[in-house]
């Protein structure tokens, strides 16, 4: 018995010892200018290298400029394709609207702004076209959570006119992905500084970081361009919590933590402009139905990342200090690369070769087991808790609700061959439990 404890107090010092090393974890920080970048070859890592080529052929098939992961800030992959190089510059897409968000929380540190005002105090009543008293509702913050309440479904989402900004909901009351809103936030931090949003970003954020880039406005839109590099820097800053080395760039924690964390309960997925893994639900662009998945099933759980049009990706892992980014062109054409994200990390997860890595499990799946899982044509369904009356829908991995049916019974055999080969989420509901199954149709 004696034995036995000892062995438990060493087991458990040296588990005590291995916890304050990883929360001890100091990270490395390349210079602010130069070249220079500290490398950790994978193999030091333990990392299954036999599996990098995989990944960077479906890297390079999928149409990828630049693909960078850093471990604790030192590089640990990086590979470039076709005539891309280290420095080109590339757009960022909506991974960019992280970093406005990041912006707007050094904004308010200095006391320029403070996100429960008003955005009409800074960009003047009648900066959309819903009545007044609807308008001054909306404030920073609800542009921070795309919870302004404004059309998202408008002709161009990307119009920043007062005709294109159409009153839907009260601010606050409803999650929709809306670009206009958020870009407007670059005039609101514009007013409140008294500068142009690049004068303002290098002063504040590349002078202490020696990250590169601009915004430059095409349409409607803001669009930030850097290096892969300097895409990388960005994501060193937030895994340090908004330190570079020891120089604070933004050091509001409160508002880090409200920015990397769920805003709003509509959708427990979105931040303040950024996207949050490991949550029991999402919503997606351009659609208000509520998913029972995460933002990438195949990603460490406190995964959080800014995502952008055709594949940008900035992804930031806290609990592995990982930060891994992506540039590129059109792997899937949606306005944000779930699927592709997820795909990323498939094959990425077989590279870092971790056995404690997550793996694609849907949330709420105890409660029915759903066979055969690949299936062609048809799916049974047999409930644990006995007798189920209640509705089934049958929703695509964009969102869409492609069936819905009421089922009743114990052990069910429903006929889908007429669906499309994909991925699909199953969700039972019978007004008192919910679960959730995910299939796949070949």
């Amino acid at each position: 018995m004696k034995t036995l404890d000892m062995k438990k107090l060493i087991y458990l010092t040296l588990l005590y010892s291995h916890f304050m090393s990883a929360n001890a974890q100091t990270y490395y920080f390349p210079p602010l200018t130069g070249t220079t970048w500290e490398m950790t070859p994978p193999q030091s890592l333990g990392w299954c290298t036999e599996n990098t080529d995989s990944l960077y052929k479906y890297l390079e098939t999928t149409n990828t400029k630049a693909f960078i992961v850093l471990k604790n800030g030192r590089i640990v992959l990086e590979k470039y394709f076709g005539t891309f190089t280290r420095d080109s510059s590339w757009y960022w897409a909506s991974a960019g609207k992280t970093l406005t968000a990041f912006t707007v929380g050094i904004a308010q540190e200095e006391g320029l702004l403070k996100i429960q005002d008003t955005t009409s105090k800074y960009l003047g009543k009648g900066w959309t076209s819903a009545p007044l008293s609807k308008e001054d509702k909306i404030t920073i913050r609800h542009q921070l959570t795309m919870t302004s309440g404004l059309r998202d479904g408008a002709p161009d989402n990307d119009c920043t006119l007062p005709e294109c900004l159409v009153y839907t909901a009260d601010a606050g009351t409803r999650w929709a992905y809306h670009n206009a809103a958020y870009t407007l936030l670059d005039k609101v931090v514009e007013s409140a500084s008294g500068q142009t949003l690049n004068s303002y970003i290098n002063t504040k954020i590349r002078a202490k970081t020696g990250m590169t880039g601009l915004f430059l406005k095409i349409d409607y839109n803001n669009v930030f361009f850097s290096t892969p590099r300097s895409m990388a820097r960005f994501g060193l800053l937030l895994l340090n919590k908004g330190k570079w080395q020891t120089t604070a760039v933004l050091s509001d924690t409160a508002y880090l933590r409200q920015m990397t964390n769920s805003s709003q309960s509509i959708n427990p997925s979105y931040g303040y402009l950024t996207w949050l893994n490991g949550k029991s639900a999402l919503m997606v662009p351009q659609s208000q139905i509520v998913l029972p998945t995460s933002v990438s099933p195949n990603a460490p759980a406190d995964m959080y990342a800014a995502l952008g049009k055709n594949g940008q990706l900035i992804n930031v892992v806290p609990s592995q200090g990982l930060v891994v980014i992506r540039m590129g062109n059109n792997p899937d054409n949606l306005l944000v690369p779930f699927t592709y994200n997820n795909e990323v990390w498939k094959r990425l997860n077989l590279v870092i070769c971790n056995k404690t890595a997550t793996v694609e499990k849907p949330a709420n799946t105890e409660g029915v087991s759903v066979y055969p899982n690949p299936f062609t044509s048809h799916l049974s369904f047999e409930f644990k808790e006995g007798v189920f009356n209640g509705k089934i829908w049958v929703i695509n991995s964009l969102g869409q609700i492609i069936k819905i049916g009421t089922i009743n019974g114990k052990t069910i055999t429903l006929s889908y061959g007429d669906l499309s080969a994909g991925v699909y989420f199953l969700h039972f509901d019978n007004g008192k439990e919910r679960w959730v199954k995910k299939v796949i149709k070949q």
